[in-house]
């Protein structure tokens, strides 16, 4: 089968980060195995900071996984299932939870998929969906609605269930007359909004540098949007009485995005840490002081990633995507890479047959 594999960590990410070659197909071994043929796969910004090598010393500290397949945002149809799979059959399409998770554990025992105690992380961990062929386990398939398509939902695997997940923690604190800021209008940021004016009653306060970013998040239901320049956080603060947002979402974590976040934070209030690679810095008196919050969010629950499943079906969210075929898998990158890819990447490995 076709695949889109990484032979070496740079963090310059060069215009042949990912080598296109032949590779042997996945096989059942275990009666809980999933192989799904890959109608669609996402591109994340998670795929840049492993290229970079930021997630070598945590997945990969040897070298060894190399080369493998990228590619955590994954749906298709399910191509061959092992003995003790039920739940889904040959043909159907599913989207696929990130995690391939045991189910034993006690983090899997209490709903919290994402804690898996041994869990497996295909595209990151193991090989990924930048193939026609991938293999998960039963745990991971979420059958999916005939009427849902994997091109138009493949991102919400990682994308959608992480920026679903912060809005689903964050519903108590958004009750009516409250305000919410969501930093990025980006890949995560758009599926945010949708989210939050699914599930809250919060005024949505948008705040990012591209003035196209900011006319897709009024499209999709922002009540206020702000241009990131000299100045912004001010403007913010006085859309929130001067007192900042009972939570803040910041979908870019890093470029100075985390330090505004917590400015923007009112008293009390919540500072969700979504996007990463910078570091927050919060001098401890400043917490105590102000009850304020920095709250940490990893993807999500099989749970969370059916909510959100549902949520699509019935229309409250849709993704914003470009499409590459597999074999321009470097062009998509270094288009995520400049920021001249608005929404979400999407790699098209093969069409429905």
């Amino acid at each position: 089968m076709k695949a889109a594999r990484l032979h070496r960590y740079d963090a310059s990410i060069p215009s042949d980060s990912l080598r296109v070659e032949e590779v042997e197909e996945p096989k059942i071994e275990g009666p809980f195995d999933v192989i799904v043929r890959v109608g669609a796969a996402g591109l994340c910004r998670t795929d840049i900071h492993i290229i970079e090598g930021q997630w070598q010393p945590i997945q990969d500290p040897e070298g060894t996984l190399l080369p493998y397949i990228l590619g955590h945002e994954n749906a298709g149809w399910v191509e061959e299932v092992g003995s003790g799979v039920t739940h889904v059959a040959p043909g159907d399409t599913v989207i696929l939870h990130p995690l391939m998770t045991c189910g034993l554990c006690r983090a899997c025992r209490a709903g919290d998929d994402m804690h898996c105690e041994n869990g497996e992380f295909p595209g990151i961990s193991r090989d990924g969906g930048f193939a026609e062929l991938l293999k998960t386990n039963a745990r991971a398939v979420v059958k999916l609605d005939p009427i849902l398509k994997p091109k138009d939902i493949a991102a919400l695997a990682d994308a959608g269930l992480t920026a679903y997940h912060a809005v689903r923690k964050s519903v108590p604190h958004l009750y009516a007359g409250t305000k919410a800021v969501v930093i990025g209008a980006g890949g995560l940021g758009h599926i945010g909004i949708q989210c939050l004016k699914a599930l809250t009653p919060a005024e949505i306060i948008v705040v990012d540098p591209n003035e196209k970013a900011l006319e897709l998040a009024r499209e999709l239901g922002a009540d206020e949007t702000v241009k990131v320049e000299p100045g912004y956080v001010d403007t913010v603060l006085e859309m929130t009485d001067g007192k900042g947002a009972e939570v803040v979402f910041d979908y870019v974590g890093e470029r100075g995005a985390e330090d505004d976040a917590w400015k923007m934070t009112r008293q009390g209030g919540s500072h969700y840490v979504i996007g990463y690679g910078g570091t927050v810095e919060v001098p401890t008196i400043d917490i105590i002081s102000t009850e304020r919050s920095v709250v940490g969010n990893l993807v999500g629950t099989y749970n969370d990633l059916a909510e959100l499943m549902n949520l699509t079906a019935r229309g409250l969210v849709t993704l914003h995507t470009s499409t590459y075929p597999l074999d321009a898998v470097n062009d998509a990158i270094q288009d995520l890479n400049s920021g001249n890819l608005q929404g979400r990447g999407i790699l098209i490995p093969q069409e429905a047959a």
